[in-house]
């Protein structure tokens, strides 16, 4: 596409009454030019086993077709009608807690014959009926695909066929690479291998979990090859990943691994909630943004996103506007609405759309008519933003999933979890304006480069901790923390002094760790306040070997530890972190490597809750996106000359910029 795509789900067969033409033309003035359908509606499309009826899908296609109006196609599996759930009940999901009653969304297995039959032949069904359909534009796969937590006698048999063949039919090296022998759960013969749903091994349980991960992955690929049989080469195959939830969309999805998954699709696409009104930071949008562009290193779609949602959800007036931009600065293409209309019933009575109940013009859709408007006026300078980011941050399904079996002690009474860590690096990065770029522990190109981060990377095998130490060697800069390098891929722990293998770049060892209980950091010159110098969370008792000291603990009983160190390793310089710090810490700390390496650049000036995100365009000329997320005005001097593409303006380098409360600029150079 040559242009931004600006939509919403819509889904006519949910109207109280038939209106298809007035909400075509409310569209069109809003500027929408892309919508979403078909996806939730497997029930209308077969009513009966057998027995199909689009309609509804022909019709708003018509529709579109006759007005201009661009269509992503969805495939409508993962909501299974009543009639499969009657006539064959084993397709219902079975996790731990047994066999899933059927009535909500996406509690069937996904890998059982039968389900699967189903939904290749719903799929083809639909191709046919929409294949001659130039409004068509692409196709999205399933819905905010996982696992869910699919562990039926079916998948219990393959995962012990999964194990056999990685193992070569070997059960002595895989007894003991699991450490089965604790508590007799050696098993014997593979007839005998029990179902993991009960296991205490978390070894074993983290590899059922990579395994159903996996499940997902050959789901999806599955699907894109039956699309990919009938769709025409300039349409694309996408698919809405999702993330943690948090209340909204927080961090790395633990039931799917996104890196693997996205070899299905043609582009990436994602569905990204955030907290609104004076929580809104951008966080989440740039967060969700950064790591879906990164799958594919290329452009990415934004599926959904809220409209007006939940009430607490309900926008001040400019935000809605600030958000769509926002989602445009990570590399977004799109920016699409769940959902046009609020629904009058069922659960998600309250998640509401761009139009109230009344179906009428409201405030918000007043302003998405402005940012419809200017989508279309300024697609040639802000479609296809490339970013040129230097620093990445290397995520990790494993980690996540041992550190869920072996978590964290409460902090605080707080849970803290593995994308916690990964939000505290990435929260600080960008509120420094420096962005990022995120990458898997399969990741061959670190040299692309200047700064890796490594969150509680707890498990992972040799060969990713050698790239890790050959990147440092070959003069780039890590930043590890604390539960770093401690198992193997199995969550086996390392028999030597951890840190395994990257003892002698980090320059320090240990081999006690506790939590800290008025433990404060000391030794270093960082000016932040001293209630910002506690050591959170969890602590390392760090034996210095060739490292340089940044801080130590100031606790009488670990003042010979060290607590932050630093050391030159080959051409680049190793960070460890044995403790979770305050954000004002490690925003101290990573001022002083971005200014000791030269990195630090006229963004790093600028701070939050004024965000600085730049990329270049199809043209080559660099846009600088001005995010102001605070109710008061904001004011910085431009980074470079350039058109401000709203106003038209010219601007000078350093001329002072005043963005206003819950708003934007956007400088275009050249």
């Amino acid at each position: 596409m040559d242009q931004l795509l600006y939509g919403a789900a819509y889904y006519d067969e949910y109207m109280p009454y038939e209106r298809l033409d007035k909400d075509i033309s409310m569209m069109k003035k809003a500027g929408i030019n892309v919508i979403r359908i078909a996806e939730s509606t497997w029930s209308t499309e077969e009513p009966e086993e057998g027995v199909f009826d689009f309609s509804y899908v022909t019709k708003v296609l018509d529709a579109c077709e006759k007005e201009g109006i661009y269509v992503i196609v969805g495939t409508p599996t993962y909501a299974i009608p009543a009639w499969m759930a009657k006539a064959y009940p084993e397709v219902m999901v079975t996790d731990r807690s047994g066999r899933r009653p059927y009535g909500a969304r996406q509690i069937m297995d996904i890998t059982h014959p039968a389900y699967r039959f189903f939904a290749e032949r719903i799929i083809r069904r639909l191709m046919e009926a929409v294949k001659g359909y130039r409004c068509v534009i692409g196709f999205q796969l399933d819905n905010e695909t996982k696992h869910f937590g699919t562990s039926s006698e079916n998948v219990q048999q393959m995962f012990v066929r999964y194990i056999r063949k990685k193992y070569d039919g070997d059960l002595e090296r895989f007894n003991h690479d699991f450490g089965l022998a604790y508590w007799s759960n050696r098993i014997n013969s593979w007839e005998e291998f029990p179902s993991v749903t009960g296991t205490i091994n978390g070894s074993l349980g983290c590899e059922f979990e990579k395994f159903q991960r996996q499940l997902v992955t050959d789901f999806l690929k599955r699907q894109a090859e039956i699309v990919g049989e009938y769709k025409r080469e300039d349409q694309f195959i996408t698919h809405n990943f999702d993330f943690e939830w948090k209340g909204y969309s927080h961090g790395v999805q633990p039931d799917v691994d996104h890196f693997k998954a996205a070899e299905a699709v043609t582009i990436a696409g994602c569905d990204i909630y955030h907290p609104t009104q004076d929580l809104l930071t951008g966080k989440e949008i740039a967060f969700g943004g950064d790591l879906i562009r990164s799958l594919k290193k290329d452009n990415y779609l934004l599926i959904e996103t809220e409209a007006q949602g939940f009430p607490e959800w309900t926008p001040y007036e400019g935000q809605l506007r600030l958000q769509a931009f926002s989602h445009l600065a990570s590399g977004a293409d799109s920016v699409m609405y769940w959902h046009w209309h609020s629904i009058h019933n069922a659960c998600e009575t309250y998640w509401k759309g761009l139009l109230s109940h009344d179906l009428e013009e409201n405030a918000v859709y007043r302003e998405a008519c402005c940012i419809g408007r200017q989508f279309r006026e300024l697609s040639p300078s802000l479609v296809h933003l490339k970013k040129e980011n230097k620093t990445a941050i290397m995520v990790s399904n494993e980690a996540l999933s041992a550190l869920k079996w072996f978590p964290f002690p409460a902090d605080g009474g707080n849970t803290v979890n593995y994308n916690d860590v990964v939000r505290w690096i990435y929260d600080a990065l960008y509120e420094m304006n420096i962005e990022c770029d995120f990458v898997s522990t399969d990741e061959k190109e670190l040299e692309r480069y200047d700064m890796l981060f490594v969150p509680a990377l707890y498990s992972a095998p040799e060969e990713c901790l050698q790239r890790i130490k050959d990147y440092a060697a070959r003069g780039g800069c890590v930043l590890a923390t604390f539960k770093t390098a401690f198992t193997d891929e199995h969550v086996k722990v390392w028999s030597d002094v951890q840190p395994h293998l990257l003892k002698e770049c980090f320059g320090i060892t240990y081999n006690q760790f506790t939590v800290p209980f008025n433990v404060g950091l000391t030794g270093d010159s960082y000016q932040i306040p001293e209630e910002e110098r506690k050591a959170r969370l969890f602590m390392e008792l760090l034996e210095n070997g060739d490292a340089q000291v940044i801080s130590g603990y100031n606790h009488y009983a670990w003042k010979a530890y060290a607590a932050v160190t630093r050391k030159e390793f080959g051409k680049g310089l190793c960070i460890y972190m044995g403790c979770m710090t305050s954000p004002a810490y490690l925003k101290a700390l990573l001022t002083e490597i971005w200014q000791e390496k030269g990195w630090w650049t006229w963004k790093q000036e600028i701070h939050f809750p004024l965000i600085i995100r730049e990329g270049r365009n199809c043209s080559g000329n660099r846009v600088t996106y001005y995010l102001n997320y605070s109710r008061e005005l904001q004011e910085c001097g431009s980074g470079h000359k350039g058109r401000e593409l709203f106003s038209g303006r010219e601007v000078d380098k350093g001329e002072r910029l005043q963005v206003q409360p819950w708003n934007l600029l956007i400088v275009e150079e050249g």
